[in-house]
């Protein structure tokens, strides 16, 4: 929750620096679609804890972005996405390098964020993102290596073969990136952080993981073209 707090905090700043006459800025009316696509490095926070290295995984989807209004040097809007999107985790244990386990978790991941952006509008512009996004879990699958009943590892395999319990993924989403604005489209590179607030196994009393939540780094790339200038 401290990521939703500082997120907040820096939205709430930046409106409230602004002089009261620009708080009716210049409208625009800037509507654009693409594609985008791009890698994830993931890992689940587990409680009790499970030892991984970053899994990487894919993402790409669809982008619509809508530019509202600029006040002074900052572009506003709002950009909302629907991605295709592997999640999961990569178990590693130092002690016991033959052993192996890997998840990968399938999902429809759909980020609403608020789109701040500094620059030319028609040029280099850096931007940054930050919003709730949710997602639906479709399908996954498993891979494991070495002898995992042996007495004497005493590793946690709870999460082995368990099937998900919870298919409804949600979080907040933040990033920063640049874009290069041409007459030919607009051009993105960013790089962005998910941090899960839902967990997809079950976190009642009964059940053995009090937390596990998907949190991972994203390097997109990504095409949009004007549709309304």
């Amino acid at each position: 929750m401290k990521i939703k707090t500082i997120i907040g905090t820096i939205l709430l700043a930046s409106a409230g620096a602004l002089p009261i006459h620009a708080q009716v800025g210049e409208q625009r009316h800037n509507f654009a679609i693409g594609i985008n696509g791009g890698i994830n490095m993931n890992s689940v926070s587990f409680s009790p804890t499970i030892k991984q290295k970053s899994l990487m995984g894919m993402t790409g989807g669809l982008t619509a972005r809508y530019i509202s209004e600029r006040y002074f040097k900052m572009i506003c809007g709002a950009q909302i996405e629907v991605n295709y999107t592997q999640r999961g985790w990569d178990e590693y244990y130092e002690d016991y390098p033959e052993l192996g386990y890997t998840r990968t978790m399938n999902y429809v991941e759909i980020p609403f964020l608020a789109h701040l952006a500094f620059g030319k509008e028609r040029g280099m512009q850096f931007f940054i993102h930050a919003g709730p996004q949710i997602g639906f879990f479709l399908s996954d699958s498993e891979k494991s290596e070495g002898d995992w009943d042996s007495p004497e590892q005493n590793l946690t395999t709870e999460q082995h073969d368990k099937a998900i319990d919870n298919k409804f993924d949600y979080g907040i989403a933040a990033g920063a990136g640049v874009e290069l604005r041409t007459k030919a489209g607009n051009f993105l590179l960013e790089g962005r952080y998910y941090y899960a607030l839902s967990d997809f196994y079950g976190n009642s009393k009964k059940d053995f993981f009090a937390r596990s939540a998907h949190g991972g780094i994203t390097v997109k790339l990504a095409y949009l073209f004007d549709l309304k200038k």
